[in-house]
């Protein structure tokens, strides 16, 4: 037998403890900042970096491969390795019989 005094929990309070967890959740998650943005909103103001390659003078050779193109060759045409079966119909009909 069970005693009296011992709480019983029900499917409903299992099921409004969960709301009540979820929400604080819920609410936790919301109430933080962003952490991506600064204090300022900082839109606009953005450093803007200049580079200036206009004085650096490149020398050298141009490197190409040596010898002769090669062209593809064509492949050899083979004849299809799927065979249409003549008798097929004939025994689709003779299993069709034996059902």
């Amino acid at each position: 037998m069970e005693d009296s005094s011992t709480p019983r929990c029900t499917t409903g309070d299992v099921m409004r403890t969960l709301r009540l967890v979820i929400a604080l959740s819920l609410l936790a998650t919301l109430s933080t900042p962003a952490f991506a943005q600064n204090a300022g909103g900082g839109a606009g103001k953005a450093k803007v970096k200049v580079y200036d390659f206009s004085g650096d003078t490149i020398e050298g050779d141009l490197i190409k491969p040596e010898g002769t193109t090669v062209d593809a060759i064509d492949f050899a045409k083979h004849s299809s390795l799927i065979r249409i079966r003549k008798d097929f119909i004939a025994e689709i009909l003779k299993s069709a019989e034996d059902l």
